[in-house]
């Protein structure tokens, strides 16, 4: 953790628990003592500070890699200040080059509106909804213009546009960078200005447009914002960041059964990265719960706790109960509660069905071949017996067809 060093002034217990807060699972906090000094005037003044949290609504949904930077807004907005969730339906037209080796083709504004929907909502299961100051960039970037935009970016040289890494690289590299690239960094700063913003929150590769919201801020004659970025957090794989194009993510508008059972299977090591960075358990809770495990207690018994945590905050504590029961019944070879009920006709004239083609026709496995395959492996089971027979034929009746240890379905054939 790179951070500028604390200043020797005798600090209030509140600004030092503020200053704990802000810290942790945090990877860079710049500079440390200009947020003190913010911290004290606050305690001082009793005005709130303004905490700015950007998101270009690029996707459609959110999972729990962007909640990261959301958990971290509700720590500080229960300490009292003021959170801004800023949707960027200007900046997604632009287009983020952040750690691109390619220009980003920038949405449309009917594909940014649909997305735009779903944003808040999801956010307001991290947010409190009644502290929260809601904002939409094109406010004021819609009126700036032309002119407007053009002033704006003469408080800016590309000279030092190109120290930053994706730029640099692909004109080293010969790699094409389209002028409107420019833009974003700037009216990402912007939106600083505009919102006067005191504390600036994102993860590791928006660094360079953090600071560009403390350099406009300086030229607009404000004082700059401070600027926090946290890890980017590694997917289920525990490799590569939580992307839905590496298919390692959790979405947050899961099912509760599927996000409890994708959590239990992170690695033990990922685990306590994850206790950081997701969980609200104070850090000597997760210090404690840590030295049980090492003195002996089994790993499991934490990773579930921290399952059900996060599984109750997006849905309930009974979801989260419920998704634990239903796992321990699968794991023992069991039946969920709640599975898909299939009705399917039998051949004509009563055929039974091949299990193959009940698999497929159940949905689960794409070709009767692949069942086929299923079975080989012994990953097929019917009303919790192992099938080993390609070969079995199915006659009326009500059947519960398992493959692997998370697909069910009841199928009744007639």
């Amino acid at each position: 953790m790179n951070q500028a060093s604390s200043p020797t002034l005798p600090l209030s217990d509140r600004v030092r628990e503020a200053l704990a807060v802000t810290l942790r699972g945090c990877e860079e906090l710049l500079p440390q003592d200009e947020w003190v000094k913010k911290l004290a005037r606050s305690e001082a003044t009793g005005t709130p500070l303004r905490i700015k949290l950007g998101l270009d609504p690029t996707a459609p949904d959110i999972h729990i890699g962007h909640t990261v930077v959301l958990n971290k807004m509700r720590q500080l907005q229960d300490l009292g200040h003021t959170v801004i969730f800023l949707i960027g339906d200007f900046t997604s037209m632009i287009g983020d080059p952040s750690g691109r080796n390619n220009t980003r083709p920038p949405l449309t504004a009917e594909q940014i509106k649909v997305n735009a929907e779903t944003y808040y909502k999801q956010a307001s299961l991290v947010l409190d909804p009644s502290k929260t100051e809601i904002r939409y960039n094109s406010e004021w970037s819609d009126p700036l213009g032309a002119r407007g935009m053009i002033a704006l970016a003469s408080r800016y040289t590309v000279a030092r546009m190109m120290e930053r890494n994706d730029f640099h690289d692909r004109f080293k590299a010969g790699t094409p960078i389209a002028v409107h690239e420019f833009l974003y960094p700037l009216m990402q700063g912007y939106d600083s200005v505009a919102l006067k913003s005191d504390l600036e929150l994102g993860g590791t590769d928006q660094k360079f447009n953090l600071l560009m919201g403390r350099t406009l801020q300086a030229e607009y004659g404000q004082e700059p914002q401070c600027i926090l970025t946290m890890p980017l957090l590694e997917g289920t794989d525990g490799v590569e960041k939580m992307s839905k194009s590496k298919h390692n993510y959790i979405g947050i508008s899961e099912e509760p059964n599927t996000m409890f059972a994708k959590i239990l299977s992170i690695s033990d090591v990922l685990m306590w990265k994850w206790y950081t960075l997701l969980s609200f358990k104070s850090e000597a809770h997760i210090a404690a719960l840590k030295a049980e495990v090492s003195a002996g207690r089994n790993p499991k018994d934490a990773k579930v706790a921290l399952a059900k945590e996060i599984t109750a905050r997006f849905h309930s504590v009974a979801a989260a109960d419920a998704a634990e029961q239903d796992f321990i019944n699968r794991s023992k070879g069991g039946i969920p509660d709640a599975i898909d009920d299939i009705s399917l006709a039998l051949g004509e004239g009563g055929v039974a069905l091949g299990i193959g083609a009940l698999l497929k026709s159940a949905g689960l496995a794409a070709s009767s071949g692949e069942g086929n395959r299923l079975i080989d492996g012994g990953g097929v089971r019917i009303d919790s017996a192992v099938v080993s027979d390609k070969g079995l034929k199915l006659g009326a009746g009500t059947y519960v067809l398992q493959v692997g240890k998370r697909k069910f379905a009841r199928v009744t054939l007639a």
